[in-house]
């Protein structure tokens, strides 16, 4: 072919040059996608619809103003309105009330010495588990260990039944607290006969302060209160009240946080210009671990004896019966501090350690004068030895 075009352009025919060949296109290479292009659909995205967005909900209102609170209104309106009803008596008076009230304490002996000697010998081992019994009723190691060497002396080796124990620990127990059942002595030839009542926080000082002075008018005497708790306005006028419905006449301070000390004396004072038989002082309750208000009390005692060199007559220590063993820390403390004469054992209801009694009589030996078992006058009254010992183990 390239021969022929030579000879056909030597001869003058015009002959066109040959078509160049076309470039050899290298094959098409598929088109990579772009992980970073969006996506593409081949039907449209549906379109999600949201619900609309509600409107912002109203803030709350704020709440109302807290009206201000009269206390000293509010206490005597409580207080007021706190006269008990009258409430049936249980059968056996004094007594029933006096079981009940030790019942806590009553069942954990019963059940274990009813469980324990059931015609039983009385060897080491039982007496050993009786030891464990005793002090987990709060009768203390002392006492504890007192009843049961009694035991050991005089019956062991013996075969005994769970009521012949529970009959002589009600004698062992009598005969320890026994020595301490002394009531408290009111001298009227000292008049006014001071009694100063101390002791922690919440024992009942005010209540008995009310039912002493309650059992006092009924016996003829004269009778006064000092309401020596000035730092709570709340104990001043419930004491208050208590002399309205007694017939007590009351010395008060004239504020809130006065000198206890300064009240003691003016109410001695009073007492003594108006032929008072018997002074009650209440006094703020304080723990028996803070120095600096034991050390008030001491105050109170020694600016009453400005008045009185003798005062005060009688020195009682009100002690919650629900407290336990700690009600031992609080006799030696107090007693050191103000020279306790004698003891108030309140709150012996259903929830009372009432085995610390025994404890107190054994290691500590101050007198008991009185023990409370609800909230009217006549349930606090003179310790007796007997009752509470039978009432502990469950006898009648």
């Amino acid at each position: 072919m390239a021969l022929r075009g030579f000879w056909d352009r030597l001869r003058g025919r015009d002959v066109p040059p040959p078509a160049e060949p076309e470039p050899l296109q290298p094959p098409a290479s598929p088109i990579q996608p772009d992980p970073l292009a969006p996506p593409v659909f081949d039907t449209p995205p549906t379109t999600l619809e949201l619900p609309p967005i509600p409107p912002p909900a109203p803030p709350p209102a704020p709440p109302p103003e807290p009206v201000p609170r009269d206390e000293h209104a509010a206490v005597a309106e409580a207080l007021a309105n706190s006269e008990p009803e009258p409430e049936p008596q249980p059968k056996g008076g004094w007594l029933a009330r006096l079981k009940a009230g030790l019942s806590r304490s009553t069942a954990r002996l019963t059940e274990a010495i009813t469980t324990v000697f059931r015609k039983r010998r009385l060897d080491d081992e039982a007496l050993e588990e009786l030891e464990e019994t005793l002090i987990a009723a709060d009768l203390g190691v002392a006492a504890s260990r007192r009843i049961v060497d009694d035991f050991r002396r005089t019956r062991f080796g013996k075969e005994v039944t769970d009521e012949e124990v529970k009959a002589a620990l009600a004698e062992a127990v009598a005969a320890i607290l026994d020595p301490v059942a002394r009531p408290m002595p009111i001298e009227r030839a000292q008049a006014p006969h001071v009694v100063l009542v101390v002791g922690v926080n919440g024992t009942g000082k005010t209540t008995t302060i009310a039912k002493l002075g309650q059992q006092y008018r009924r016996d003829g005497l004269r009778v006064m209160f000092a309401a020596g708790d000035t730092f709570r306005a709340a104990a001043v006028e419930q004491l208050q009240i208590w002399g309205e419905r007694t017939g007590c006449p009351v010395v008060a301070p004239a504020r809130t946080g006065a000198d206890a000390a300064g009240l003691a004396h003016d109410a001695l004072s009073r007492a003594r210009a108006e032929a008072v038989d018997v002074l009650l002082i209440d006094t703020a309750g304080r723990l028996h671990n803070k120095a600096a208000l034991m050390e008030e009390l001491r105050k109170i005692v020694r600016v009453i004896r400005k008045v009185d060199p003798t005062a005060p007559h009688s020195v009682l220590l009100t002690l919650d019966a629900t407290t336990g063993q700690n009600a031992l820390n609080q006799v030696r403390v107090f007693k050191e501090m103000v020279d306790v004469t004698g003891l108030a054992v309140t709150k012996l209801d259903g929830s009372a350690k009432g085995g610390v009694v025994v404890a107190l009589a054994q290691e500590i030996g101050l007198p008991v004068h009185m023990v409370g078992v609800g909230e009217r006058a006549d349930d606090l009254r003179p310790f007796a030895a007997r009752d509470f010992a039978r009432g502990l183990v469950g006898l009648d």
